[in-house]
């Protein structure tokens, strides 16, 4: 498995060349699924293994996430994978305070291009990258995004010490809002049947809507009406506001995406994490642990607060992208040590004996609380006290980077208000938050 991201950009679709024996299976709004239980409303979104859609589960009358897995082997075999680790970690908990997806359901659908692994998972609301992108790149306040790191270090602790799970794939795309950007519409409270305007079809308010898709809907509709005994009327949406004040936002947030997740006695990868996120000890391939979702936690927490990723590494002349990623890294944490630096199977392509880069000498040095005053005008106390936090987790030394369990201890991230048991808005499960956004519950790389 590569490791490149399985998530659709909002500007690409999945093409229509994937729909073949072994493929997607091609789904229309108001297609059942599982014996008439999960009633198929809209797509959400695609990765290279899968597409997701908003389904209504009439069992329940709740929204869900349905994944549907292409049918080739090796997709099938991914999909397995995936299932047993979300069954794994669903076993006899309340996942609402483990800060992790919840799997619902798994079944198998027959259709032309062959049999699709189909898994039902909770529908949250928007992704962390959602956010980010939501806030203008700005930057989040520090007490939101102290919130999300709570969140997320309760996901990891559940993972690492309760299951021995490395997730391997942690960035910003992969960590979901429990509840959406704006409750307004939320098809639950506000009364409306779960077919979802496109919101790229409804920028303005009005939105122009295909007379295809206005009878997908009626038949949608009537599907609903019709198996859960409901029916209410499609109302519009609302435009985006112009501001951006984040105050109303519920930041709590879950883990997902186990496509990639493996037990950390049983690796099946070498080459893990998305490239941003990425740890040393992958680059150099000097082995790797759960320390490997900590440097990728810190690396998510200062995109969080700055709204730049922490590393993006290029290409240069007579360099490649993985000798830049280790210089930036040194230029921001100083020199790697020389013991870490020669440990791994690939050192010796980066590193002379001395623990010095081979093709890029001039280092720029930048400390972490000097760049975040000098570039993102931080206070002094704040660039210190959130240098204090992440530093540690961005030790070149995985055994020395703090786990999850630890850092919830840590000062920075004390006086939250936000308890993991508190992860639903409301009591019952038909009140999930819906995400109006392109949800990204992606299957692996």
């Amino acid at each position: 498995m590569s490791c490149s991201s399985s998530s659709g950009s909002e500007e690409e679709d999945e093409g229509f060349d994937s729909y073949r024996k072994g493929g997607y299976h091609a789904v229309r709004v108001a297609d059942q699924f599982a014996g008439g239980r999960y009633i198929a409303q809209r797509k959400l979104g695609w990765g290279q293994f899968s597409t997701v859609w908003l389904a209504y589960d009439t069992t329940t009358s709740a929204y869900v996430a349905l994944k549907i897995q292409k049918s080739a082997a090796q997709f099938v075999q991914a999909a397995l994978h995936e299932i047993d680790v979300l069954s794994s970690l669903a076993d006899g908990v309340d996942m609402d305070s483990k800060c992790v997806v919840h799997l619902i359901d798994h079944f198998k659908h027959t259709g032309p291009n062959g049999q699709h692994l189909c898994m039902v998972l909770e529908f949250l609301g928007d992704s962390l990258l959602r956010l980010i992108k939501y806030n203008r790149y700005k930057g989040l306040p520090l007490d939101k995004v102290r919130e999300i790191c709570k969140c997320i270090l309760i996901g990891l602790d559940y993972l690492h010490r309760e299951h021995g799970i490395i997730h391997s794939d942690l960035k910003p795309e992969n960590v979901l809002l429990v509840s959406t950007i704006d409750p307004a519409k939320d098809p639950v409270r506000s009364g409306l049947t779960p077919i979802l305007e496109r919101p790229e079809g409804n920028i303005n308010g009005g939105g122009v809507t295909s007379l295809i898709e206005k009878k997908l809907k009626r038949r949608a509709r009537r599907a609903v009406a019709k198996i859960s005994g409901r029916s209410s009327p499609i109302g519009g949406i609302e435009a985006p506001k112009s501001d951006r004040n984040l105050d109303g936002i519920d930041v709590r947030c879950k883990v997902v995406d186990f496509g990639n997740a493996c037990w950390a006695d049983k690796q099946f990868a070498e080459e893990i994490q998305t490239r941003q996120y990425r740890a040393p000890e992958v680059i150099l391939q000097a082995g790797y642990s759960f320390a490997v979702d900590m440097w990728s936690f810190a690396c998510i927490a200062f995109e969080l607060a700055t709204g730049d990723m922490l590393f993006t590494p290029k290409v240069g002349q007579g360099f490649s992208e993985d000798e830049d990623h280790l210089a930036l890294m040194m230029e921001l944490l100083g020199k790697m040590p020389r013991k870490v630096a020669t440990s791994g199977a690939k050192s010796k392509d980066f590193f002379d004996r001395h623990g010095d880069l081979k093709r890029i000498r001039r280092l720029k040095f930048w400390p972490l609380s000097k760049l975040l005053i000098d570039r993102y005008k931080f206070s002094e106390r704040d660039a210190c006290e959130f240098s204090e936090f992440l530093l540690p987790l961005l030790d070149f030394a995985p055994e020395k980077r703090p786990t999850a369990q630890q850092c919830l201890q840590l000062p920075w991230l004390q006086g939250i208000e936000s308890t993991p048991n508190e992860m639903r808005n409301e009591s019952s499960v038909e009140k999930v938050g819906v995400g109006m956004s392109n949800l990204q519950i992606k299957v692996g790389k």
